[in-house]
């Protein structure tokens, strides 16, 4: 059995049964093993920020690793933006790297490269294959390091002559280990915060906001009167009418501030301490008000849904949570616009949807409307490296057959990575894609004012912020790559497309120009 055959055997003998890829030549012993592993399934994008963003979306769905097949060192560098995002969300993705064969490293071709430097910011294990007679077991390592939790990026380089040259076959997979429990006497640091009288709010991120880890926020919080809020930006969140419901900590500082100003108990779960997105001219960079105590419950790594069940025990918290009913808004009427877009959204959200949100400055009011919308989970740019929603979606939809994607994307990031349309084009995907087509990078307008004293961009300055000129006509783009699209510039034809599209099997997208 060639190496590749046994890297790719071993990758099914450990639950990764799904690989994005854009190979090259050093890559095409896998792609060969292919037709000889069929259980594999390969994805062609045509674009590796595409393949990466694609692998992110799938382990926030399937809740396991997939792999990503990238040709050398360029092929890597093109799809880090979407493993930073990736490594900011704790997904489990498996990168296999290909590299020249070992003697043809010391002739210096065109494309060699740091493969491993280019690696190691983004990923939490790097490892270079020596031959054949490793690559198995070096593939089984990088599965087990991808699953620790609460999830990381392994990334495997395989030099071409240890995929081309016989091995013993695949190896066995460790099973990967189960979350650590969290500190009894941060427990007991929580219960004490909670009973002490004064505001408290727990801060949740990555597993803590999805049940059960959510309901024992929730009947903490009822029982204690603190506060729940989520991060700013989460990797999924189960979200909608009978889920328990949070608060979102705001992005720009001044609110993020003010929401958080009365908090004397800040309860860490699964989250950071809170920060600034950018530093600004006069104000912190830190989030958390001077007085305001930190508890860090449990670490990301730890078991989230276990420590919350002891707390919400510590405390008495014995009653059900209180969650959210039922409340769909009727169709809107009126102007199209960020808000009417929203209560659209709300109004037709398909059950057990998975919303991709990187919608940017346009969807400020969608998670308010959709509050009480059937239960769907919400998937969001986690990094800030604009480019991840449309290959998100590809891989969500990839790990969640019969759910309907909706993607809600600001146009400026969909054309970072618009070749993921193509992808699902090809594999058929039940994705919808909703376009918000203001023509500008609206976020670095408001930043522009924010960070020069309130002054508005002159005329040589908004070249830089505009995407006009020539406009870019993404109806025609989706179509050109296989995707039914509707250009729509009314509510009235924004609420009739929609309402079709999230019906109809497949791909299809709506240009809104607002």
């Amino acid at each position: 059995m060639k190496g590749a055959e046994a890297l790719l055997r071993t990758l099914l003998a450990g639950g990764v049964d799904v690989c994005f890829t854009n190979p090259g030549t050093s890559e095409m012993q896998f792609v060969a093993a292919v037709d000889r592993v069929p259980a594999m399934r390969g994805v062609l994008a045509l674009f590796e920020g595409v393949a990466t963003g694609a692998a992110d979306g799938y382990a926030r769905m399937a809740d396991r690793p997939a792999a990503t097949l990238l040709h050398l060192g360029p092929g890597l560098a093109n799809g880090l933006a979407n493993l930073h995002n990736a490594r900011r969300a704790g997904s489990p993705i498996i990168n296999i790297v290909g590299e020249h064969a070992t003697r043809h490293l010391a002739y210096d071709a065109p494309l060699t490269s740091d493969i491993a430097g280019l690696a190691g910011p983004v990923s939490g294990w790097v490892r270079t294959s020596a031959g054949a007679s490793t690559i198995a077991a070096d593939t089984a390592a990088a599965v087990a390091a991808a699953s620790q939790p609460p999830g990381q990026i392994a990334t495997l380089i395989t030099p071409a002559d240890a995929t081309w040259d016989e091995c013993a076959g695949p190896a066995p997979v460790p099973q990967a280990a189960p979350p650590a429990r969290a500190d009894e006497a941060r427990i007991r640091a929580a219960v004490q915060a909670l009973r002490s009288g004064e505001p408290a709010l727990l801060l949740l991120g990555g597993r803590a906001l999805r049940d059960p880890a959510l309901e024992h926020a929730g009947r903490i919080a009822d029982h204690c009167g603190a506060r729940l809020s989520s991060t700013t930006f989460v990797a999924r969140q189960q979200r909608g009418a009978g889920r328990v419901p949070t608060e979102r900590l705001p992005y720009f500082v001044e609110p993020a501030l003010a929401a958080l100003g009365e908090v004397r108990h800040l309860i860490l779960v699964g989250a950071p301490a809170p920060v600034a997105f950018f530093a600004y001219p006069g104000l912190p960079s830190s989030l958390v008000p001077a007085g305001t105590q930190v508890h860090q419950l449990a670490a990301p790594d730890e078991d989230l849904a276990d420590a919350l069940e002891r707390l919400a025990d510590a405390v008495g918290a014995r009653s059900p949570a209180r969650r959210l009913a039922l409340a769909r808004p009727e169709l809107p009427s009126g102007a199209l616009d960020p808000l009417t877009i929203a209560q659209a959204v709300a109004a037709l959200l398909p059950e057990q949807c998975v919303v991709v949100d990187e919608s940017a400055t346009s969807g400020w009011a969608l998670l308010g409307a959709t509050a009480g919308s059937p239960p769907h989970d919400w998937l969001m740019l986690t990094g800030g490296a604009i480019g991840d929603g449309l290959p998100m979606a590809v891989g969500a939809a990839i790990a969640s057959p019969g759910r309907r994607v909706l993607t809600l994307q600001a146009d400026g990031s969909a054309a970072y990575t618009l070749q993921a349309l193509w992808t699902q084009a090809r594999e058929q995907l039940d994705v919808t894609t909703v376009i918000y087509a203001n023509r500008a990078y609206r976020i670095l307008e408001v930043e522009y004012t924010r960070t020069e004293s309130g002054q508005r961009p002159g005329p040589r300055a908004s070249q830089l912020l505009s995407i006009g000129q020539p406009d870019l006509g993404w109806a025609q783009i989706a179509r050109g790559m296989g995707v039914p699209a509707t250009r729509v510039e009314t509510l009235a034809d924004f609420n009739r497309t929609l309402q079709g599209y999230l019906r109809e099997p497949g791909p299809n997208l709506i240009e809104v120009m607002i």
